[in-house]
């Protein structure tokens, strides 16, 4: 062989390696913000109508994220001219800002419909104004299902959803379609999308490098029961049979065959195990965790591979349960991973630390040695130090959509936040809900901030402080929960009347809650440092 020649094989072999490499490369940087290359960030519980304390359909997400939006605001239905489309974009990281974020790059445009529904559009758009209602957990799933060919990601595609669609089962069916045709682009994930009759557990993947289209399967919650999603895909076997219940893409037996993840020979087909996975604590403890608050009687395994997919819990699923299930940290079980951080107080009793604390940066983790069913980073608990906002949403067959769909949301970590009314009749939102605040740098007018700040601070002497934060949050989460019923009379009362001033009534009722609460917020964190000061 020539010099020339093989020179010439040389270039060739770059040109073929380079942009693999650029791509393995991009997926890992991609994937650098999840920890042990496993998704650490969002949990979802759903709740049956039989299930909930008032026939509620309930479906709910912690939005635990480093990069996403730290603010909403409320997007109005809107007819459209034929001809219209849509322009879809894929999330990648961008660390030009002050705090990490994301930049969104155009992947390609779509057909407009001639009319879309209103919606929320919180980081992940979590309601429209028919009552369809999502929350979001990623599971990241096999590397070789992501395909940049595609132009759906998971946050256009919760828009796309609530743009278009009245039913939970009608956002699935549009969403089949949609992926079909034009293909999904993001990583594994899990969207729970509730109506007021039913909650479904909608998990996807992608087709396969180069490919356009998506592989997915649907399983509904029953009435009597609640679910939970922690970064895991949930769902194994498939009832082909059994529409009522399931619901999946026609390729979902396929790709697993031809991809050797699945033999028919040697089993039954799972779709958790054919294309995500079941090995991480930080996901499965999470599961166990929601359903032994609901149902203890079962004595569930904590260290269970699997857990069953829904449970009818041992008494109604109230709004104070969905709380206490997102506030939880493990405390009390035996995977509290602060609880040999101990000191010897004034009568020689050995007790926690106050400055033990569950939400420690992860430097602190690895000076205390800290270790659990996550390594070193303890246990991954419900509630998360870098949560951007949670939401608990209610669906309400006996209520007009505009009231009966109503979306709790708590600003930062649940543990030091309190759960704040947004109906989705809505119009507009207090400038702390609206304000960006991580992208541009600390500012009192970002709700996220003064949540960030509290939780912050009160996490420095977390033994003590956070009994001063329930002290000003749990009396007046009570009140917003038992005031409901009869604001929405009132409100009901004026809808029969006008519609407009309905809707009005309801904004400016979320609004001036929103504008005293964030208030409070910034004034408890001031308290806490002048109480607290030379002690943290």
């Amino acid at each position: 062989m020539t010099y020339k020649n093989l020179l010439i094989k040389i270039l060739l072999l770059l040109f073929a390696i380079v942009p693999f490499l650029l791509a393995q490369n991009e997926t890992e940087e991609e994937r650098a913000d999840w920890e042990g290359g496993i998704p650490d960030g969002c949990t979802t519980v759903t709740v049956g109508k039989l299930a909930s304390y008032d026939g509620s359909v309930i479906t709910s997400h912690t939005d635990d994220s480093h990069r996403t939006r730290s603010w909403l605001d409320i997007v109005p239905p809107l007819y459209h001219e034929k001809g219209e489309q849509v322009t879809l974009y894929k999330r990648e990281k961008n660390d030009t800002k002050k705090m990490p974020t994301y930049k969104h790059v155009p992947t390609g445009k779509i057909p407009q419909v001639d009319y879309t529904f209103g919606y929320i559009n919180s980081a992940y758009p979590c309601i429209n104004d028919q009552q369809v209602a999502i929350g979001e957990t990623t599971f990241g799933g096999r590397d070789e299902l992501q395909s940049d060919k595609g132009l759906i990601d998971c946050q256009r595609l919760c828009m796309l959803m609530l743009q278009r669609a009245k039913t939970a089962r009608e956002a699935i069916e549009i969403a089949g379609e949609l992926l079909k045709q034009y293909g999904w682009n993001d990583y594994g994930e899990t969207l729970t999308i509730a109506d007021p009759k039913e909650v479904w557990v909608l998990e996807i993947v992608g087709p396969g490098k180069d490919k356009v289209g998506a592989v997915w399967v649907a399983q509904r919650v029953p009435d009597e029961h609640i679910s939970v999603s922690a970064n895991a895909s949930r769902i194994r076997e498939i009832e082909t049979d059994n529409p009522e219940f399931f619901m999946f893409s026609e390729n979902v037996f396929d790709v697993a065959k031809e991809n050797g993840w699945w033999n028919p020979e040697d089993g039954q087909f799972e779709f958790c195990y054919a294309y995500a996975h079941r090995n991480s604590l930080s996901c499965r403890r999470r599961e166990w965790r929601v359903f032994d608050l609901v149902a203890p009687s079962l004595k569930l395994d904590p260290n269970a591979e699997n857990y069953p997919f829904s449970v009818k819990p041992e008494s109604p699923i109230t709004l104070e349960k969905m709380v206490e299930i997102f506030q939880d940290y493990y405390e009390g079980t035996d995977f509290n991973f602060i609880e040999d951080l101990t000191v010897t107080d004034d009568s020689g009793k050995t007790v926690l630390s106050p400055l033990a604390n569950p939400f420690m940066p992860y430097d602190m983790n690895k000076l205390f040695k800290i270790n659990g069913g996550w390594g070193w980073r303890g246990e991954r608990t419900i509630a998360r130090w870098y949560t951007m906002y949670a939401t608990i949403i209610q669906c309400r067959s006996w209520l007009p959509n505009e009231i009966g769909g109503l979306v709790w949301l708590a600003w930062d970590n649940v543990a030091t936040s309190i759960y704040a009314p947004f109906y989705s009749g809505i119009t507009r939102v207090h400038k702390t809900s609206s304000t960006p605040g991580r992208v541009n740098g600390y500012t009192r007018e970002s709700a996220w901030w003064a949540f960030n700040r509290l939780g912050t601070l009160a996490a420095q002497r977390w033994g003590d402080m956070r009994h001063d934060v329930r002290a000003v949050w749990d009396p007046m989460q009570v009140e917003l929960f038992g005031n409901q019923e009869s604001f929405e009379k009132e409100a009901l009362e004026l809808w029969g009347k006008s519609r407009e001033k309905a809707k009005e009534f309801l904004t400016e009722h979320c609004y001036q809650l929103q504008s005293k609460i964030v208030q409070r917020a910034w004034d408890l964190g001031d308290e806490l440092w002048t109480k607290y000061d030379e002690k943290f």
